[in-house]
This record gives structure tokens, C-alpha cells and sequence, in this order.
């Protein structure tokens, strides 16, 4: 009993820095992936990427494919989130803090496989992982990759 009333400050610092580290555990915190985790989700898992940056950031350069969302909008109308609900969603931000909050809205839609790219687009660039600029090419539809229009 005396070692505890004497090192009473090392025990409660013990405990903060345990639920400090249990926090995003148990608080359902975004679920972080590397850059060659999202390459294979993109690649084998046909993941959706979602940009969640400025417009002006996202036309200076963006992950292939990706498609940009305004945070603030209405997630379920903007049209871009897969129907399939256990298609995995990938959110990105400049450093991977900002798209966060955009993992918890979508996932209480009912989203099974949302996570965020680890350090975000800077991660990306320092991993020496391809982008394209300006907008992406439309989608046309009903022509299969491949396929030349009609």
C-alpha cells in the first residue's frame, strides 16, 4: 500500500497514456491505411477514392482516379459513394486529418469498409505513387473499359 500512496503520479500517468493510446479503439476512430495498403484496395478491391480537399488542391493533382467530394455536402446525394455498402471507401486529404470526420458520416450511412490514407496525399507523393492533374475524364456510360463507344 505504501508503494502506491508514494508513486501515486507515475500510476494515474500510467493510466492516462494507456487510454490515451486505447482511444481511437474504442472511440471507432477512422481506420488509417498505407499508401500500398490503398494501392491494393484500389487495385484488388475496386475501392472507391474519395478527395476531400479544395477543389483548386484536388485539379493541382489527385490520386488516378479519385473523385472529389465537398466535405460538407450531402454525402448520400452527392452521387459518389458506391451502392454496394461493403465496397471499400477510401477518403483523402491533404495529410490525412481533415478527411476524419467524412469517415464517421459515411460510415453511419452503413458503410462497412471506410478508411483514410494515412498522411494523406503528402504520404502518397512521398511514396512515389502516381497522380494525374485537372479533372478526371467523364465516364461514359454503358461502354465497359476497353470498349470503344458506338
Amino acid at each position: 500500500m505504501d508503494f502506491i500512496l508514494q508513486n501515486w503520479y507515475w500510476i494515474v500517468a500510467a493510466a492516462v497514456s494507456g487510454s490515451m493510446l486505447l482511444w481511437p479503439t474504442l472511440s471507432g476512430a477512422a481506420r488509417g491505411v498505407s499508401a500500398s495498403e490503398a494501392v491494393l484496395l484500389i487495385n484488388r478491391q475496386k475501392a472507391v477514392v474519395l478527395d476531400v480537399r479544395s477543389e483548386e488542391d484536388y485539379l493541382a493533382g489527385h490520386i488516378v482516379g479519385s473523385r472529389r467530394l465537398d466535405p460538407s455536402a450531402d454525402l448520400e446525394a452527392s452521387g459518389l459513394l458506391p451502392k454496394d455498402k461493403d465496397r471499400p471507401v477510401l477518403l483523402v486529404c491533404q495529410t490525412g486529418t481533415r478527411s476524419r470526420p467524412v469517415v464517421g458520416r459515411i460510415s453511419k450511412l452503413g458503410y462497412t469498409q471506410v478508411s483514410t490514407l494515412s498522411g494523406g496525399l503528402k504520404a502518397w507523393t512521398e511514396a512515389s505513387m502516381p497522380l494525374e492533374q485537372g479533372a478526371p475524364a467523364p465516364a461514359i456510360k454503358g461502354n465497359r473499359p476497353g470498349k470503344a463507344a458506338r
